[in-house]
């Protein structure tokens, strides 16, 4: 599933840079992919995948 058009970035993707970026923020693991929220409409659901992916580490 996509969670941000913007930048093309993939839950599965946004998951692993969680994981990497070792924080409960969207805008890490964003930053982690090389890139930042453009429009912002993603990051609810960024802010979702990131604090699951935070949670099964």
């Amino acid at each position: 599933m996509i969670v941000c058009v913007c930048n093309a970035l993939k839950e599965r993707d946004v998951r692993e840079a969680a994981r990497v970026a070792d924080r409960n923020c969207p805008k890490a693991a964003f930053a982690q992919l090389g890139c930042k929220p453009k429009c912002g409409q993603c990051l609810p659901f960024a802010r979702e995948v990131v604090s699951e992916a935070r949670n099964a580490a």
